[in-house]
């Protein structure tokens, strides 16, 4: 690694919106480049009173006093002349929420570098820190990339893993790995600054996906084993949720726990309550049980199972279905 004192920063574009971009961005500032512009998504009405929201990324930029930019849509001609005119030499690109065309990649004297949330080839997509969970691995990482045409495909610049706990949700795991990133992304700067780096193929014979998850990702099938309904359950937290129906109503679940069952002990079906006690709700499942900690009922509260059975009287045999 090039330990010479600095003879010029460069002069960087930022892409990012939610959360988990944040620390990235302060990353940069840290670092004593300069970030010229910060390009987010536009604000949004959300809620009943349609009140104006904006990205986290908006809030951290703006008081750090940075340029802001938000278009609506990326890839249009407009955006392309704006983003020339920064000369920036490259672009750093964390949870954006827009693909880039090959004409805003070109734009940059070196490159534009993506920060993406797993061990890639491996989860390439819009979704790779809850299908990380969801699909069980015990360990994640970071991997920064060249970007390239194709999404998630272009060569790697650097990796770090890290190990994914057994309690950790898709919320947690996120900020572990928002402040990985944090980390290794200015090493990358110091590397690219001085032209001493290598980029690495992705081996496309361990490529798998991580598509944006959609509602139905989050039905639970009971006839799966209880551990990776366990996972789905951590993985699809915040959204959208892990539910099953109870007499009729939609029912999501956000805190269990995967409980082993012997061979002697009787066989019940899948989704049948088969103990309701004040440690929570046991439901069978295809392979042991699950123990159903928190939940909440369609158009009521998050509770823990406790209040839900004193407020819904759940009794064993009832079964929790598809609906």
């Amino acid at each position: 690694m090039n330990h010479e004192p600095r003879t010029k920063y460069m002069n960087i574009i930022f892409f990012g919106s939610d959360n988990f971009s944040v620390p990235c961005l302060e990353a940069l500032i840290a670092s004593g480049h300069k970030v010229d512009c910060v390009v987010t998504q536009p604000d949004k009405r959300k809620g009943r009173g349609l009140s104006l929201s904006f990205t986290p990324v908006k809030d951290a930029a703006g008081k750090k006093n940075l340029r802001l930019y938000q278009p609506d849509k990326i890839n249009t001609p407009e955006v392309e002349e704006y983003l020339k005119a920064i000369n920036a030499d490259l672009f750093v690109v964390v949870a954006y929420g827009q693909i880039l065309s090959r004409g805003l990649l070109d734009i940059p004297k070196k490159f534009a570098l993506n920060v993406h949330a797993s061990l890639l080839p491996a989860y390439r997509g819009a979704a790779p820190i809850n299908w990380t969970i969801i699909k069980g691995e015990k360990t994640t990482g970071i991997t920064l990339i060249k970007m390239s045409r194709e999404m998630d495909a272009g060569p790697m610049l650097m990796q770090k893993a890290i190990a994914v706990s057994n309690d950790d949700t898709a919320v947690s795991l996120e900020a572990k790995l928002s402040a990985s990133a944090a980390g290794l992304l200015p090493e990358a700067l110091r590397a690219i600054e001085s032209d001493n780096f290598k980029l690495i193929a992705q081996d496309k014979n361990r490529i798998s996906f991580a598509p944006k998850l959609k509602k139905q990702d989050g039905m639970i099938d009971w006839n799966k084993p209880a551990e990776d309904i366990y996972n789905l359950i951590r993985g699809s937290i915040p959204w959208p949720g892990a539910f099953a129906y109870y007499q009729g109503k939609l029912l999501k679940i956000y805190r269990a726990q995967s409980v082993k069952v012997s061979e002697c002990q009787s066989v019940r079906g899948p989704g049948e309550v088969i103990d309701v006690s004040k440690n929570g709700i046991m439901v069978a499942t295809g392979k042991d049980n699950l123990l159903i900690k928190e939940l909440q009922m369609e158009g009521k509260r998050i509770m823990g199972a406790q209040d839900f059975i004193a407020g819904h009287k759940i009794k064993t045999g009832e079964i929790l279905d598809k609906k």
